[in-house]
């Protein structure tokens, strides 16, 4: 937060509280009674009337405790622009105070099943159940609670990998993280070009589709994607590039779906773990994922 930011949100909350500190003084000091009495306000509803007596001293202390603890809070945590508060507490600091504390503390439990390798890892149901926990607080989010993908986000448990479901590959994906790219050809191909490829495309994994428009996208096709997916649109896992036979597709399959990847392209990321957990962990994990496809 800049400095200009910090002190206006200081002097705001400030005058919130300072202002709700007069107001209850100002309503004490206005008031006509000190005591209980029986004065009306001179208003009836119903055949009842309504007391000038003045407010409980029990009430108003409240409302004054309550200011006052609120400057101390204010004071002692942050709450004030960029002042930090007199004990210098953070939620990220003690989060990672908790966290410091988690890993020494279970160290010994991961390191037991992370010395296996993956392969044997993925056999062992204590180290299954770890990796699946792990898989849930941090990879959940994007390939479902089952391991199941989504739009975008690859199926877990086919066996169908587009960078590769070697123990190793998997370690590597986890902790250093991919990013995928499909160029944008609409201003190369042209609507026209872009329908023709897409039916060529449709044709590879045995889909329906239109014969001579197939045939002209299969040039544009040769031109174009061989160099990633291959000659014959079998992808290549050492570029990320997808198999285009097997219909399995990762932003779906449809004649819709071909043509707005091929014109528009895609980006995909998946995000490098190894500042997020140790490498005990992400050996866990990746023995996780490395169990849902060989049961």
């Amino acid at each position: 937060m800049n400095l200009v930011l910090s002190v206006g949100v200081t002097l705001i909350t400030l005058a919130v509280i300072l202002g709700c500190f007069a107001l209850v003084i100002q309503t004490r000091k206005s008031e006509k009674y000190k005591e209980a009495t029986e004065q009306t306000l001179g208003h009836e509803f119903d055949g009842i009337e309504e007391y000038d007596n003045p407010l409980p001293r029990w009430w108003f202390n409240l409302f004054v405790i309550t200011i006052v603890f609120g400057l101390v809070y204010l004071m002692l945590y942050p709450g004030l622009g960029n002042f930090q508060g007199l004990l210098g507490w953070s939620s990220k600091g003690q989060y990672n105070t908790e966290m410091a504390y988690a890993d020494e503390h279970y160290k010994p439990v991961f390191e037991k099943y992370a010395a296996l390798p993956i392969e044997e890892a993925a056999k062992n149901p204590v180290a299954v159940q770890m990796g699946q926990r792990l898989f849930l607080n941090n990879c959940a989010v994007c390939h479902g609670s089952q391991a199941q993908g989504g739009h975008g986000f690859p199926n877990l448990g086919d066996n169908d990998w587009l960078y590769g479901g070697a123990p190793d590959t998997i370690l590597a994906t986890i902790t250093n993280g991919r990013t995928g790219g499909m160029p944008a050809w609409g201003d190369a191909l042209g609507e026209d070009g872009i329908e023709d490829v897409a039916n060529y495309v449709l044709s590879l994994s045995g889909q329906p589709h239109n014969t001579d428009a197939a045939a002209r996208g299969q040039a544009n096709f040769q031109a174009l994607c061989t160099a990633c997916h291959g000659p014959d649109g079998q992808g290549q896992q050492a570029l990320g590039a997808p198999n285009l036979t097997d219909n399995i597709w990762l932003y779906g399959g449809s004649f819709a779906d071909i043509t707005q990847t091929l014109r528009n392209g895609r980006a995909g990321a998946m995000p490098a773990h190894k500042d997020l957990l140790s490498a005990d962990k992400i050996k866990l994990l990746a023995a996780y994922v490395y169990s849902l496809s060989h049961k």
